[in-house]
């Protein structure tokens, strides 16, 4: 059957003790033109699978569903806090008050004091700056001049109501945290060894487990893998050419955790670091956190595969192709200098 939305789930559900279920993608069974009725559809279908061209969909066990339902559900309540906090800095930018171009945290304690005091009636700029706490205190004057607006009664309501909305999510995510935490237990050396690749944190960690599962079996290889995660590129050749190929739509969960995962391991000093460097002073940095977002699924599918954790070692030793690289290039460069170089293995 197709995947459509959760309409496949309950009549998974059913039959899958029984028999043999396969899923399959939409975007690989899609009918010819003109052709598209729910009989047509279940007779193409039982034709792609009489001559073996479907592909069966990951469905991953019931733990590994019950917790990828879990971290989805907190995903969108992160990114529907988000959005209500983007509400707030809105009203703020209106009002003309940039608390946010000093405060590096807007809703951290001393931003979040202010914004409150500004809802409850507070307008004096002097009074509102004395709020700050830590190392925001020396930013005092330049917080006197940020909030100085026309703030208004019906600024306050609105982001009044914004306010509530995320102090509710906030509780509901809280809430979701000690579920997931409390389903991961079993999981937690997977979790462990995901967790040791540089950029991983244990929220990436526990995001990834939910869409790949424990179990690499499943996916054979680290190359079905990327291809199931849609994170390499696409194939576009034509009379021996090959083009321009973009990588398809996959897992856009997978997807965004690994591109964030590869951002944050840009910063640190270990192999996936230097590597992402390295290709975003060459092609920019989107498509170099694609690359090394992809590295990271395949290092992470031979941890699991092996039971054992990172080594940046093992990673950062040059393959012969690439060592056969580097001294072409040297030698290059000494013959563009004048020298006359001779290779050969040290004794």
């Amino acid at each position: 059957m197709e995947s459509t939305g959760v309409y496949w789930k309950p009549v998974y559900h059913v039959l899958s003790p029984v028999l043999t279920v396969w899923i399959a993608n939409p975007a690989e069974v899609k009918q010819r033109r003109g052709k598209k009725t729910d009989k047509a559809d279940a007779q193409w279908l039982a034709e792609l699978l009489a001559h073996d061209l479907i592909q069966p969909s990951f469905v991953p066990p019931a733990e590994i569903t019950a917790l990828r339902d879990m971290v989805r559900t907190r995903t969108a309540l992160v990114n529907n806090r988000t959005q209500a906090k983007n509400r707030v800095l809105g009203v703020l930018e209106d009002t003309n008050i940039k608390l946010s171009s000093v405060a590096s945290d807007t809703f951290g304690k001393s931003g979040r004091a202010m914004i409150d005091a500004l809802v409850a009636g507070h307008r004096d700029p002097k009074d509102l700056a004395q709020m700050a706490k830590g190392i925001l205190k020396r930013k005092i004057p330049q917080l006197e001049l940020a909030l100085e607006g026309s703030f208004t009664e019906h600024h306050a309501f609105l982001i009044q109501i914004s306010l509530s909305v995320i102090d509710l999510l906030d509780k509901q995510i809280a809430e979701l945290d000690k579920h997931i935490d409390s389903m991961v237990v079993p999981l937690r050396k997977e979790l462990d060894v995901t967790n040791s690749v540089p950029g991983v944190s244990e929220t990436a960690s526990r995001a990834i487990i939910a869409e790949i599962g424990t179990d690499m079996k499943r996916f054979v290889t680290d190359t079905r893998l990327v291809a199931w995660a849609c994170m390499c590129p696409g194939n576009n050749e034509s009379a021996g050419k090959r083009k321009r190929g973009k990588t398809r739509k996959g897992n856009k969960y997978l997807r965004r955790m690994l591109v964030e995962c590869a951002w944050t391991a840009g910063k640190t000093d270990t192999f996936l670091g230097r590597t992402f460097r390295r290709l975003q002073a060459r092609i920019g940095g989107k498509k170099a956190a694609v690359a090394v977002g992809h590295k990271i699924l395949v290092i992470i599918f031979h941890l699991l595969n092996e039971g054992t954790y990172y080594d940046d070692e093992r990673y950062n030793r040059p393959s012969p192709k690439e060592e056969e690289k580097q001294k072409k290039h040297a030698v290059e460069t000494l013959h563009r200098l004048g020298f006359d170089v001779t290779i050969s293995l040290a004794g």
